[in-house]
């Protein structure tokens, strides 16, 4: 029987599709990347914000539909299991954010079974433990490659489900994520993109102390690995030793990815976020890490969020000049703290401040991209237009998320050379260049 697997959500998600993938093909199951020709298709869904939920729903009601036998893991049933198998009774087995180790017995139930026996293993407390043992089987091979160095989270800040989801932070050991790191390279990956709910927090449960500075600086002696990227970094845990390392260690890239969430104190205190002064955290890393990129993230429209709070925001955002940003309307989820917040604020007030902000961050992104006019810099090679334009990321442009750079070259390159381009005009949100020698 024929094994497909849609993917919904976060990077983190695809690394738990992988690892699904990688323990059936360990057990000799036939996969498929296309869901049409499967028998048995796993939706890994997401949960994060209403939206992302749609879409999981969406697309097992479609596979349902069309008559495949559907597995549901991941976030949505860690949350929703009750509704959601009373909504969909057509679903054949749930698997909770923690139980995909069970993913092989499940599929074998339902491919040898006679009869629409469901199934379900949910653990009430999940505790998200990296299978160390089963090598991941990439469902996209290119120039970069996503490692999970932790999962889980022991924050709980007000907005946000994950801690319940997926459980109390869990580290990797070092040299597990060396070790995978080295396999990745051997395959032909250049980037590495270091992922967790939480990374400036990974090595605190295993070693007693914030390590990712000492993860970063065995991952940088590996031979033939191009660039290593942090995303999802805690800005209370950017120490001294961590910022250090990022500016020292010439394999990683002057890129952080720090979502901040808001900038007015009072807010961040009702999200239960740091509340400290923002701005002397982007100064001193901009001080200390030269040409540093910072991506940001911030939440429009958080209960009783007045209109000077939101300016507060608006203003933070003009003086900082992020070269990167994300903006989300509050998202009002079910067992979170701001769920029963008095003042939730209208959808409309939502919608016009995240239009308001994106559109400052598009004239900013717009300014920030033409300063690079005339500029050399380091991007790497992803791929190629039909018309032979290499498609390429410069440092500051992670994977998925930012901007592109599109140059012509008169050599051949392939799928993770990193090449310096010279940069010849520019748009809201992509570079356009020429690849130049040393």
């Amino acid at each position: 029987m024929k094994i497909a697997l849609v993917n919904h959500g976060c990077a983190k998600n695809l690394v738990d599709s992988e690892l699904m993938l990688g323990l059936l093909t360990q057990k000799g199951h036939e996969i498929t990347l296309d869901e049409n020709e499967a028998q048995i298709v796993i939706v890994n869904t997401c949960s994060f914000i209403h939206d992302a939920e749609k879409e999981s729903v969406q697309a097992i009601l479609e596979l349902v539909n069309a008559g495949k036998k559907v597995i549901v893991t991941g976030c949505l049933p860690q949350k929703h299991k009750a509704e959601l198998k009373k909504a969909i009774p057509e679903i054949s087995a749930m698997l909770g954010t923690s139980d995909f180790g069970a993913i092989v017995d499940t599929v074998e139930k339902i491919a040898g079974a006679k009869t629409d026996e469901y199934i379900e293993k949910i653990s009430e407390k999940p505790e998200y433990i990296y299978p160390e043992e089963i090598e991941r089987q990439q469902i996209t091979m290119g120039a970069s490659s996503y490692i999970k160095i932790a999962d889980g989270c022991n924050y709980h800040c007000g907005y946000c489900i994950i801690p319940q989801l997926r459980g109390a932070y869990h580290s990797r050991p070092v040299e597990n994520i060396v070790e995978e790191a080295k396999n990745l390279v051997k395959k032909g990956v250049t980037e590495i993109d270091l992922i967790a709910q939480d990374t400036t927090s990974y090595g605190i449960d295993i070693y007693g102390k914030t390590s990712l500075a000492k993860l970063l600086e065995e991952l940088n002696k590996i031979e033939g690995l191009g660039w290593i990227r942090i995303m999802y970094a805690y800005p209370s845990q950017l120490n001294d030793e961590l910022i250090n390392a990022i500016a020292n260690l010439d394999k990683v890239v002057k890129y952080i990815d720090l979502p901040l969430q808001h900038s007015d104190p009072q807010i961040l205190e009702a999200m239960r976020r740091p509340v400290f002064d923002y701005e002397v955290l982007i100064k001193k890393l901009r001080d200390k890490i030269p040409g540093v990129a910072i991506r940001t993230a911030f939440i429009v429209g958080y209960p009783g969020e007045t209109d000077e709070q939101f300016e507060h925001l608006y203003k933070f955002v003009e003086k900082m000049r992020f070269d990167r940003m994300g903006v989300f309307e509050y998202s009002r989820e079910k067992n979170t703290t701001s769920y029963d917040m008095q003042d939730q604020v209208p959808k409309k007030i939502k919608k016009e401040r995240y239009k308001k902000l994106m559109s400052l961050q598009q004239k900013i992104s717009y300014e920030i991209n033409q300063s690079k006019i005339g500029k050399t810099i380091p991007c790497i090679v992803e791929g190629f237009t039909d018309d032979g334009v290499v498609i390429m990321r410069s440092y500051a442009d992670a994977p998925e998320i930012d901007g592109l750079v599109y140059a012509k070259s008169e050599d051949a390159v392939v799928p993770g050379d990193i090449e310096n381009v010279l940069i010849e005009r520019a748009d809201e949100y992509d570079l356009f260049g020429k690849i130049v020698g040393e």
